[in-house]
């Protein structure tokens, strides 16, 4: 292992450490700040079709913004896992949250049922997670490298936002050669338009 995983890994653990000590109630309250920033997004507003996470523990939460997203009629998808591969495939929802069940790690994903797979260059925007951020739109993930895979395959056009706690944006964020910075970072303060936007 060398310097920069350690330094990834410790970052990694001091902020979960950091994001976990949030309340239940303070959890809701910032992620209703950033829902609300997100929506105010033309980004987000011309937008018709969205990749959602699930915001799983105390990660910022997304459901209220998936259920208005499909009432306004945007389509709207989550990533569905496949651990052994480390890839993600975007699935439309319709029937939320009926239509999901626990996956890997506990985080919702559609029923085998309710899966409608959807070509990755569809989505206009995808809405990505993460433990920490800098302002330069680096992020630093969960270790999996999944949505480093994931991004990639979408259009060059696509748009990416990272949502997020003020706790969670740090100085700097190593980032690799494969790994994929966000446009936008938004947390309950602040939209921030990064370097590569």
């Amino acid at each position: 292992m060398n310097s920069s995983d350690t330094s990834k890994g410790d970052l990694r653990k001091e902020v979960l450490k950091a994001r976990n000590t949030l309340t239940p109630a303070e959890v809701v309250e910032k992620s209703m700040r950033i829902a609300t920033r997100l929506e105010a997004m033309e980004e987000y507003q011309k937008a018709s079709t969205i990749m959602f996470f699930l915001g799983f523990r105390s990660e910022v939460q997304t459901g209220m913004l998936v259920d208005k997203a499909i009432a306004s009629g945007k389509r709207v998808a989550v990533p569905v896992t496949d651990v052994e591969n480390r890839r993600l495939t975007p699935s439309l929802i319709v029937d939320f949250p009926a239509g999901l069940k626990p996956g890997p790690w506990g985080i919702l994903e559609p029923k085998p049922e309710a899966m409608r797979p959807l070509d990755p260059e569809e989505i206009d925007l995808v809405v990505v997670p993460g433990v920490a951020f800098d302002t330069y739109g680096n992020r630093l993930g969960y270790g999996g490298g999944f949505y480093d895979n994931f991004l990639p395959c979408t259009r060059e056009d696509a748009v990416f936002v990272a949502l997020a706690y003020e706790i969670q944006v740090v100085p700097s964020v190593s980032a690799g050669p494969d790994d994929i910075p966000v446009h936008y970072l938004l947390t309950e303060e602040r939209l921030i338009k990064t370097a590569d936007a």
